[in-house]
């Protein structure tokens, strides 16, 4: 897979957007990255697109621009001589498809059925756009034809929002969502940006999920350990389950064995996606710890942070 096509699925929402006046292209470039989404589809669906994705690369150097709606090869020319670094298209057009490839430029051309997955496959792509989402049967039409394609993942657009994010995401084949719903037209042209950075920080949130699943308590040794989780049963009826390292009492608080990260014990947060929670808290500048990695089926499914927080180390969880 492209590496561009790799950092959209470590983002997980793909803006989807349109801009009337290529003025408003830097302050909505701004929104974004305010909101912790580096981000950027501008389709050609105004005449200020290609202006509008120029201003965006040339002065965001850390937000990833791509073009959407492209319909033509000219069109492509347009925007990557503009600094696009993605093309998607809206359906299956063999041409612009076959000069993306031919010039080495990411492209995710729209797809709804099994030939145009098939002439994708023949070409060699990895990744296409599901478009429209919802108004070609939404994830149950997604599944059925992406059922005999394993080595295929999608980017469902169209009809995708908060409500349904979430939903999508949790289908291993996808490799994230476009949207409008943060970054619809009006409040673009109103200039209410401020607004488009809060709802893009909510659609993060709303991805990555983020929740206290435990509190780690560290103990000295074995017999103290059991004696906090018998006493935490005693008090509020938690069943105690002894482990290898631990004591838990109830699903809240893992009392440890043996004194291990953080002064105090540990904080354990739960993720969606546990790579888009390493990558959005890598953007930040947090930093993780590979020698407390834990894997599962070759799956990552629980990670130490750098960063700990009053004396309490911090560790990312797979749901």
């Amino acid at each position: 897979m492209h590496e561009v096509l790799e950092k959209l699925g470590m983002l997980g929402i793909v803006p989807v957007v349109k801009i009337e006046a290529a003025n408003d292209a830097v302050p909505l470039g701004k929104a974004l990255l305010a909101g912790d989404l580096p981000v950027a589809e501008v389709t050609f669906r105004t005449a200020a697109a290609e202006d509008a994705i120029k201003a965006m690369t040339s002065e965001l150097p850390d937000l990833l621009v791509g073009a959407g709606t492209v319909l033509t090869i000219e069109q492509v020319k347009k925007a990557v001589g503009a600094g696009a670094k993605f093309i998607v298209s809206p359906g299956f057009n063999p041409k612009v498809v076959d000069y993306c490839i031919d010039n080495s430029i990411p492209i995710t051309p729209g797809v709804t059925a099994p030939t145009q997955i098939e002439m994708g496959l023949e070409r060699g792509l990895d990744v296409l756009k599901f478009f429209p989402a919802e108004a070609s049967g939404g994830l149950k039409m997604l599944k059925a034809v992406a059922a005999p394609y394993g080595g295929v993942q999608f980017i469902p657009t169209g009809g995708i929002n908060k409500d349904n994010l979430n939903s999508y995401l949790a289908f291993n084949r996808i490799l994230a969502c476009g949207g409008s719903w943060m970054v619809k037209a009006d409040l673009i042209s109103s200039g209410n940006f401020d607004e488009i950075t809060r709802l893009t920080k909510d659609a993060v949130a709303t991805m990555l999920g983020f929740e206290l699943a435990h509190v780690g308590i560290n103990e000295a040794n074995t017999d103290n350990a059991l004696a906090s989780a018998n006493l935490l049963s005693q008090l509020f009826a938690f069943p105690v389950k002894e482990g290898s390292s631990s004591v838990f009492a109830g699903t809240a608080f893992e009392i440890m064995k043996n004194p291990f990260l953080g002064a105090h014990g540990h904080l354990a947060i739960a993720a969606n996606d546990i790579r888009r929670a390493i990558a959005y808290l890598k953007r930040k500048g947090i930093t993780t710890r590979p020698d407390t990695a834990k894997e599962k089926d070759g799956k990552l499914k629980a990670i130490y942070l750098e960063t700990e927080v009053s004396g309490f180390a911090i560790h990312l969880l797979q749901k």
